[in-house]
């Protein structure tokens, strides 16, 4: 930057061109962005020119403070000033900056004078002034104070000062011999230390600004002592009291004395003064610093007053004292301590005593005289007693108030005596009153009823619980016997039901409660005393008979009548939720034992029905699909919630018909299945399938081989007799037969469907054929032709019929050649 400035000056100087000058104005502090002047007007240029002709701002400062904006021409401020800082204690503040243009080149000098502003206040520099000024010294004495220096210039830096208000200090300005002035503080009341030892002054320094600043110091005078005051006793007069008894070495008092002064001054020493009697000077001994007074011989007899005189003086150089009278009374000693004695004391005391009554009596003594012998008898216990002065130093202890041995059997009693002395002695004496109990407290019990709980079912003598009733007297006064009053309840005596010991007062039963016959009862125990008379009382025991789950819920409809199950016909056409049937119970016991659910344990066609656990009712689970079988068959279970819980079933059958049938079907037969299979089911049946055909086509290669290998044909044969069908066996061990089961569903008028369980048996020479069910001629014939039989009707045989309902049993033969 500096070869710069040589370079352009240089070429300025070869140049011949003449230089302009601007000067400007600027306050310190001013903020950034203010503009200070129009340095391209100034200049004779227009604003754009500035940047055409390459305007350069040179400044020889390390910080730049001013700036021109080449947009507007103007000389902004970039950096606040201050002048202090700039110029320190110089009386202008100036900075210079070089303007440089081309074309052709320009070189112009520009000046910016920084204006003070009266931004500091003025400042002490020794800080707070300390003074220190004997409180002897005369009015009009003078002290030099610190000045204060401000940095600011001009008006701005001339000071004036001031002082806060003193009585005693006043503020003048002192000229030296270079003309200037300082503060002098001059002294106008004379000092005293004793009663003020410091001053607080403030000194203000102010400078002429506006507006104006201020600065303070705080100057600290501090007054020095001299001796000037004598000590002072705290009082006129000391008195002490002293018995006759008192060692040597005794502290009678403390004398105190106080001296205002300071430091040797102030320092006090003790001892006797020469006005005090020479015949008394050996009795006492003052210490010289602390001011006690002791005993240092025999005072003489009691009630003896001795004056004497303590003189204090301090140690100043012209040392000062002054005096005290001591007034000692030599007082008697209470060395003897009150005596009781008792002259009568009863062993015990009834609890029903009346107030008043005698207990003891006492007598005191005491071998002092006048106030010390004097004897005072007081009592505590805590109890209703009190004492009585029968005349001179006797005293009689009595009843105050009503006894009660239960609360309280024994009160401790202590009597203090004491005497009138001081300190007063005392003597303790402690007297054990008993109190002798009486039948005053009938039995308690804790409450006036009780409670039992038994479970039925209970065996005699179980214990069922017991009562108890408290007594607080002692002895037979306080034992308690039970007995069980008769009352009459449920019609019936309570001894009946429940025994009472005499001692303990267990109370057991004497039968088993059933609880759907007795809920419970109610009787009285009564509880006596052995005292003289007896003293009685009652409770009422309630006994509750709880519970037990002993009774299966009795299903009450729908009843089997006559061992049939109960019939309910449900269209083929109702909805989801159809109601079939409500199924009712009862349950004989009570609570959780006697709340009923229901389920449906078997069924046909589990996805058919479904039943409300809590109330019963049977309604259908979907639509009846054309598959379903009509004959439905289920069995709900009514189940309790006691434990263990007890259940009862009802078997229901269903029969899906539009209409009312003229002959119900018998459901006693087996349980059929619906018409839909679950996945499980199909596979497993499909399972099942393929491996009956495995099985019956290797069944049939055998045979065939068999065949094949026989030179011999069976012979065929007709219908066997009814001896041969009724004795299977002898069918079973023919080698040439084999036997196969079917089924067969027929479904005729009425709605009614036929269930055949058909066993077919190969034998040598026959076919047979055995099923139960009901028929007609034409259902054997299609039944025979249904599995492949083609014999006459002759050859199928009845064997068995029971129940209201045909139920046969046949026998179906047919012989062929193989």
């Amino acid at each position: 930057m500096v070869g710069w400035r040589v370079v352009v000056l240089c070429l300025w100087v070869s140049c011949g061109f003449a230089a302009r000058q601007l000067e400007y104005s600027v306050l310190e502090e001013t903020e950034r962005g203010v503009a200070v002047g129009n340095v391209s007007a100034d200049l004779g240029l227009s604003a754009a020119a500035l940047s055409l002709r390459n305007f350069r701002f040179l400044s020889s400062h390390r910080d730049p403070y001013f700036g021109v904006d080449l947009a507007s021409g103007s000389l902004v401020v970039l950096e606040p000033a201050d002048r202090e800082r700039l110029c320190e204690t110089k009386a202008v503040c100036v900075l210079t900056y070089e303007l440089v243009l081309e074309d052709p080149l320009e070189l112009h000098t520009m000046r910016v004078h920084v204006v003070d502003t009266n931004d500091n206040s003025p400042v002490f520099p020794a800080g707070d002034v300390q003074l220190h000024i004997p409180e002897f010294l005369m009015p009009g004495a003078r002290f030099t104070l610190p000045n204060a220096q401000d940095t600011d210039e001009g008006s701005n830096g001339v000071l004036s000062y001031s002082l806060s208000p003193s009585q005693h200090f006043r503020l003048i300005m002192g000229s030296r011999v270079d003309g200037s002035e300082y503060p002098e503080l001059v002294l106008e009341k004379a000092l005293d230390r004793e009663q003020r030892a410091t001053h607080q002054l403030v000194l203000t320094a102010r400078d002429s600004g506006q507006p104006a600043r201020s600065g303070d110091a705080q100057v600290t005078i501090t007054v020095v002592d001299t001796n000037d005051n004598a000590p002072v006793f705290e009082r006129t007069v000391y008195r002490a009291s002293v018995p006759e008894t008192a060692p040597n070495g005794t502290v009678l008092l403390r004398v105190q004395a106080s001296d205002p002064d300071e430091g040797s001054n102030g320092e006090i020493r003790y001892s006797l003064s020469n006005g005090t009697r020479a015949s008394l000077r050996h009795h006492f001994d003052v210490h010289p610093r602390s001011g006690e007074v002791r005993v240092a011989a025999s005072l003489g007899p009691p009630e003896t007053l001795l004056e004497a005189y303590i003189e204090a003086r301090d140690e100043g150089t012209f040392g000062l004292a002054s005096t005290v009278k001591l007034l000692v009374e030599v007082t008697d000693v209470n060395d003897h301590a009150p005596e009781v004695n008792l002259l009568t004391l009863s062993s015990s005391v009834s609890e029903d005593a009346a107030p008043g009554t005698v207990i003891a009596l006492l007598s005191l003594r005491d071998e002092d005289l006048g106030p010390n012998g004097k004897v005072i008898c007081s009592m505590s216990s805590g109890g209703p007693f009190k004492l009585k002065a029968s005349f001179d130093n006797y005293y009689s202890l009595l009843t105050d108030g009503p006894l009660d041995r239960e609360q309280v059997s024994e009160y401790q009693v202590l009597i203090t005596a004491s005497d009138g002395g001081s300190p007063p002695l005392s003597t303790r004496r402690t007297l054990t009153v008993s109190v002798a109990d009486v039948n005053d407290n009938s039995p308690s019990f804790a409450q006036p009823q009780q409670e039992l709980f038994v479970a039925e079912n209970n065996g005699p003598g179980a214990s069922l619980g017991r009562v108890f009733a408290q007594d607080p007297d002692l002895g037979k006064n306080g034992l308690v016997f039970y007995e069980l009053l008769d009352m009459i309840s449920e019609r019936q005596t309570a001894s009946s039901f429940v025994a009472v010991e005499s001692a303990s007062g267990a109370i057991t039963a004497k039968t088993s409660f059933d609880f759907e016959r007795l809920r419970g009862f109610h009787f009285q125990v009564e509880a006596r005393d052995g005292g003289i008379p007896p003293r009685s009382a009652t409770v009422t025991v309630n006994l509750f008979v709880v519970d037990r789950n002993d009774n299966a819920p009795v299903i009450l409809f729908p009843v089997p009548r006559n061992g049939s199950v109960p019939v309910e016909i449900v269209p083929r056409s109702a909805r989801s939720g159809h109601l079939v049937t409500k199924v009712v119970a009862e349950d004989a016991d009570s609570g959780s034992n006697a709340w009923l659910s229901y389920r449906i344990s078997q069924a046909s066609d589990s996805s058919l029905f479904r039943i409300s656990a809590s109330m019963g009712e049977l309604r259908t689970a979907r639509l009846i699909l054309p598959t379903d079988a009509v004959k439905q068959r289920l069995v709900v279970v009514v189940q309790d919630r006691g434990d263990p819980s007890l259940s009862s079933s009802v078997t229901l059958g269903i029969l899906l018909s539009n209409s009312a049938p003229q002959i119900l079907p018998d459901f006693e037969d087996t349980w059929e299945t619906g018409g839909h299979l679950s996945t499980q089911n199909l596979y497993l049946v499909i399972a099942l399938a393929c491996i009956s055909f495995l099985f019956l086509g290797c069944l049939l290669f055998f045979v065939c081989i068999k065949v094949n290998q026989s030179p011999v044909r069976c012979s065929q044969s007709c219908c066997r007799s009814p001896e041969e069908l009724r004795y299977g066996r002898k069918m079973a061990s023919n080698p040439c037969m084999t036997s196969a089961t079917i089924d067969v569903t027929t479904v005729e008028r009425l709605s009614q469907t036929y269930h055949y369980r058909a066993s077919l048996g190969l034998g040598s020479d026959n076919n047979s054929l055995l099923f139960r069910g009901e028929y007609s001629a034409a259902d054997l014939r299609n039944l025979a032709t249904g599995v492949g039989l083609n014999l006459p009707i002759s050859c199928i045989h009845i064997r068995n019929r029971k129940g209201d309902h045909i139920n046969v049993n046949a026998m179906v033969s047919k012989f062929f050649g193989i």
